[in-house]
């Protein structure tokens, strides 16, 4: 009989502090956005991500349009990468390079704006965009790459700001998974023009729905908070530095409310023990499927396990595994599914959704991406569980690609 989600995909995980300084921001009287809390944020991220132990932020700075990053908190990283698109001016006609294999948002804020979209594909390796390729993808109408840190693994961003600096191109990272990793040793966030992060309750670090845009390059800083405030130079009125405040330029209400940001609060104040907690966790899959009794059981099986660059950092955010075919896969699912524990697939190619054909963008030819669009099978992985869950997860895996070589695996979950 089916156990029902014994071990779910995903639970959000509570600080127990979330509640003391939500009471705390109505008891300050300030419930919208931009108040105590939503500056304390702010300058823990843009501490944070000015932070670069090795020194190595020199690469991304001889230009010397670089700065100290700003931060904005807004209600989603969808709304932080809309500001991307607004601020980066693309319109009509322009183009902006994003990877097929993402979530729809990181297109959709562009073609918002009246982008072309030109999708790009995923590496052999991992999941995010093929550096290698990117060039082939510029033309002279071409105005942003947006590139995406799949599971929290940084890009090749020394390879990607070059290139984009040869051509003159804004640089948007979407950080959405990307809290709390680097790219040899630089913070994630800081290193293109602009950034987005996001606090959805499957993050990391949540508040249930939020997120974060980071600007780094001057040149965008002022209209930034133009953007956040409804187009207005309202902030510049409450600093003192104008004597009224009117409507100055596009934008709209991308402001997150002091309850969301003192949520948010509570659970950066145990950032460490969480991100120390899921690397416990994701070390655990890692060290089960590739150094148990049955490590080369996977391999006999086409089925691959996550492959870190040496520059990046693992924030532990996905362990996924990339099966064989989309039918090898739906029987694991299956298979677990049956034992009470969910696992799912990812995304699904965007050059191949309805809106890219509709909009005649989806003629790409992206092996790469429909690879792990048929392939990649997100594991478990939350703040609760425990190295037994793992385990009997792992075990789980393990066991179907034993029963399925003797013709006796039980997929019964899809029947039900």
């Amino acid at each position: 009989m089916r156990n029902v989600d014994s071990i779910p995909f995903n639970k959000p995980y509570f600080t127990g502090l979330e509640m003391g300084f939500i009471e705390d921001s109505f008891r300050r009287g300030h419930t919208s956005g931009n108040g105590y809390y939503t500056r304390m944020c702010q300058q823990f991220f843009e501490k944070k991500l000015n932070e670069d132990p090795h020194q190595h932020r020199a690469l991304f700075r001889s230009t010397g349009i670089f700065g100290t990053p700003k931060c904005l908190l807004t209600t989603s990283c969808t709304d932080a990468l809309e500001m991307c698109a607004i601020l980066s001016g693309v319109k009509n006609g322009d183009e902006v390079i994003v990877p097929s294999y993402t979530f729809v948002s990181t297109a959709l804020a562009f073609a918002r704006q009246g982008a072309k979209i030109v999708f790009a594909d995923s590496r052999l390796d991992n999941p995010n965009i093929d550096e290698s390729r990117l060039e082939d993808l510029i033309t002279k109408r071409t105005k942003v790459i947006a590139i995406v840190h799949y599971a929290g693994v940084a890009c090749d961003m020394e390879k990607i700001m070059q290139i984009a600096r040869k051509y003159d191109l804004v640089v948007v990272e979407d950080c959405a998974q990307a809290i709390y990793t680097s790219y040899k040793g630089i913070p994630l966030g800081s290193i293109g023009d602009l950034a987005a992060f996001s606090f959805h309750e499957t993050k990391n670090i949540q508040c249930g729905e939020g997120g974060l845009l980071v600007v780094n390059n001057e040149k965008f800083k002022k209209d930034a908070e133009i953007v956040w405030e409804k187009g207005t130079n309202r902030s510049q009125f409450f600093r003192g530095e104008v004597n009224k405040y009117g409507w100055v330029g596009n934008g709209s209400s991308f402001l997150a409310s002091e309850c969301t940001a003192a949520f948010l609060w509570g659970q950066l104040q145990k950032i460490d023990e969480i991100q120390h907690q899921r690397r416990i966790l994701w070390r655990t899959y890692y060290k089960a499927f590739k150094y148990g009794s049955d490590d080369a059981i996977l391999d006999s099986h086409g089925i691959s396990i996550p492959s870190l660059p040496t520059y990046a950092y693992n924030n532990a955010h996905i362990f996924y595994l990339v099966c064989r075919s989309i039918e090898q896969r739906t029987e694991i699912i299956n298979y677990l599914a049956v034992r009470g524990i969910h696992a799912t697939f990812h995304y699904l190619s965007l050059h191949h959704s309805d809106f890219a054909v509709k909009n005649g963008w989806g003629n790409s030819v992206l092996p790469q991406a429909d690879r792990y669009t048929d392939c990649l099978l997100r594991l478990p992985l939350y703040n609760s569980m425990t190295a037994e869950d793992v385990t009997s997860v792992a075990d789980a895996v393990v066991s179907y690609l034993k029963e399925s070589a003797l013709g006796v695996a039980d997929l019964s979950a899809a029947m039900i």
